[in-house]
């Protein structure tokens, strides 16, 4: 493996333009990466052939100069996004060997500016995890171990691959997805940068679907400039997705270097939780020090109805995704158990093609919208959802973002919390009050753990306003200085 692979989105796009190196040349580097690297399980499909044959187009084009914005990057996709030709199975058993006979609208994007797909990504299924341990392919391993401690640790989920791949340089960038917190967790448990813009700023055309009102794409990058070269191509309108925004996409790549002056940022007392570690305390105290220090004035903020906000994330996102899922019932595409009767078929073909997790969730789904328990539950979750988007809107009254931990720590093994869904269902909650309330949030890597594991700040800006997120994520990375990598162990 030779150094390209560990060059950024941004240089390696200045080293294509330059002729430095040709874009076959990095993506076999990365499709020799992928080889080696099998060991975290971050690829579910290797798709070398494809990647060749799209670097050598894109290597015609930048003879001729006549490159698009991302021309020659070989990027990883999550398993989420539809893509013709290449199976997409959103990581689950149901939906078997299902190979789209379409591109997603954000994929499509990419390959219109040049990009090289590597292959697709592993992810909990459905995007429903916190940790990538329930994909039908396995875990996703995180690159980062503990100081002397060999113990494998989650990535975070659901978009564990797209996290993984990037921080083991495996890809220059990755696409993912984030319904509850499934870019910025697990950029913070990698080390990496990820984003979720403004609900509608991208299309969920070809995206399989979780919960359709929550559901963003958004990239997982090595750096805030690369994390929004990636999003200014994956953002677009498109009237296949009738909650597409008819919105310009800002030149976000010259907010990173704008600096924080004048920036008013808002510091939500009620996010001090009673389950959030010392390091983590730290590490936020020192993120409000490097903005005051750069310019910006630190405001306390109130979020009251921040505690209401996993319970209703878990009511709303479960209910929607039941509805989503109906439609996987062995008839028209996936996989299919054969039964003495139809019935038997919808059984047994759900019963064996979803997870556990997800079982659980289309259950819980079904319980808050049957009839008698919608207004106790489904209805009330949204009302909740009202006041914590008021509470935002209130917030900025008197700040231009808002900064928080990502998560409450750093990653954890395997099994150390799936036995607890509930344990499990706390990673999101720094995370979840963005989704319920459409806005924009960047997680950005600042510093270490005891144990040597990577910690995230999070950055929440008002509703389209990422410029605000790449503004002050831009001088959170330059103030904590974060070159680390994972040793290579694999």
């Amino acid at each position: 493996m030779t150094d390209l692979t560990k060059l950024t989105l941004a240089a390696a796009l200045d080293g294509l333009k330059a002729k430095q190196f040709s874009s076959r040349e990095i993506t076999q580097d990365f499709v020799s990466a992928i080889e080696g690297a099998r060991v975290l399980n971050a690829f579910v499909v290797e798709t070398p052939e494809k990647a060749l044959a799209m670097a050598d187009a894109s290597d015609a084009k930048l003879a001729k100069g006549t490159g698009g914005r991302l021309e020659g990057a070989p990027l990883g996709i999550k398993d989420l996004y539809c893509t013709k030709g290449v199976r997409t199975t959103a990581c689950s058993g149901i939906l078997g060997e299902f190979t789209p006979t379409y591109e997603s609208t954000v994929t499509q994007n990419l390959w219109n500016e040049g990009a090289v797909m590597l292959g697709k990504l592993n992810m909990d299924e459905f995007a429903m995890g916190s940790s990538n341990e329930t994909s039908k392919f396995g875990n996703v391993i995180n690159p980062w171990r503990r100081d002397g401690d060999n113990q494998g640790l989650t990535p975070g989920g659901s978009s564990g691959g797209s996290a993984a791949s990037v921080a083991a340089d495996l890809c220059l960038a990755a696409t993912a997805s984030d319904t509850g917190g499934s870019i910025r967790q697990p950029a913070a448990f990698t080390g990496t940068v990820g984003i979720k813009p403004t609900y509608g700023r991208a299309s969920r055309y070809g995206m399989v679907a979780f919960a359709s009102s929550l559901d963003q794409a958004g990239p997982i990058a090595k750096t805030v400039e690369d994390s929004a070269i990636l999003l200014e191509v994956m953002c677009s309108h498109d009237a296949k997705d009738s909650t597409s925004l008819d919105v310009a996409t800002p030149d976000w790549r010259s907010d990173v270097t704008k600096g924080v002056k004048d920036m008013r940022i808002g510091i939500p007392k009620e996010y001090r939780l009673d389950g959030l570690s010392d390091e983590m305390n730290a590490l936020w105290d020192q993120g409000i020090a490097w903005l005051k220090a750069a310019g910006a004035e630190i405001v306390e903020i109130s979020l009251p109805h921040t505690k209401y906000a996993l319970p209703a994330y878990y009511i709303v996102a479960p209910a929607e995704a039941s509805s989503n899922l109906a439609r996987y019932d062995g008839m028209r595409y996936g996989a299919r158990v054969e039964g003495n009767n139809l019935a038997q078929t919808y059984e047994g073909t759900r019963a064996s093609g979803f997870g556990k997790e997800v079982q659980r969730r289309l259950l819980i789904g079904t319980y808050v919208l049957s009839s008698g328990y919608y207004d106790a539950y489904y209805l009330r979750a949204q009302k909740v959802r009202t006041k914590i988007l008021n509470d935002f809107v209130d917030a900025f009254e008197s700040c231009d973002a808002v900064l928080t931990p990502t998560c409450p720590s750093p990653a954890f093994a395997f099994g150390e919390k799936s036995g607890d869904p509930v344990e499990m269902y706390l990673n999101d909650v720094f995370t979840v009050t963005a989704n319920l309330a459409g806005l924009p949030g960047i997680s950005v890597p600042a510093g270490l753990s005891k144990s040597g594991l990577p910690l995230g700040l999070q950055v929440i800006g008002k509703a389209l306003d990422e410029t605000a997120c790449f503004r002050v994520g831009g001088e959170l990375e330059r103030a904590a200085g974060f070159v680390t990598k994972p040793g290579r162990w694999w």
